[in-house]
């Protein structure tokens, strides 16, 4: 256990997403998978897109599946792509997927991640937001890419992780790890202060 980190406390990371539980590892901390939560996600309509994910977050955290005991604290996140002030979510199939990555193709787009930390006292939210720049992408890049990799469970339809981080990413200016779905250098702090 990281020395630094309140030892007594029971970390849960409510989401199913692999890589939230890779970096979440990777900071050293022990915590425990439930992401058993009767939040609903529903599509952006409208609204401010840079809002949508704390909203997100904060759902997926008060909609936990039961309280939580005074020694927990639990980890919700939610991430999404703006572009011209649209929010990409997950594709809904591959042709959403290709669409998706036409409009990013060439240009840059900002990746915002929001996190909830809830114990049975409190709550604290925050966000964290990433520009990411693409090169332009042909068709036959974006087709072998989605056809490959299926990233259906994406936002934005990609993984800078991914093939596509490597050959189709010209620079990004913030959070790496952010983009891939938890902003860790904040999370680390914010959760030293909780």
């Amino acid at each position: 256990m990281i020395p630094f980190i309140d030892k007594d406390r029971r970390l849960i990371l409510g989401s199913n997403s692999p890589r939230r539980r890779e970096l979440l590892a990777g900071l050293g901390l022990e915590f425990e998978l439930d992401a058993r939560s009767s939040f609903e996600e529903s599509p952006f309509e409208g609204g401010d897109a840079y809002s949508l994910p704390l909203k997100m977050s904060e759902g997926k955290s008060l909609g936990f599946h039961r309280p939580l005991e005074k020694d927990e604290v639990l980890i919700t996140a939610d991430t999404v792509v703006i572009i011209d002030g649209k929010v990409l979510g997950k594709p809904r199939d591959k042709e959403d997927a290709i669409a998706m990555l036409h409009l990013l193709s060439g240009r840059v787009h900002e990746v915002v991640t929001a996190v909830s930390l809830r114990s049975s006292k409190k709550m604290k939210s925050f966000s964290v937001t990433t520009k990411v720049e693409f090169n332009e992408l042909n068709d036959s890049t974006i087709e072998y890419y989605v056809d490959k990799f299926r990233p259906f469970d994406k936002a934005g339809a990609y993984g800078i992780q991914e093939w596509i981080g490597y050959v189709g990413i010209k620079g990004i200016e913030g959070s790496y790890y952010n983009v891939m779905g938890l902003p860790v250098n904040r999370l680390y702090r914010e959760l030293l202060e909780f």
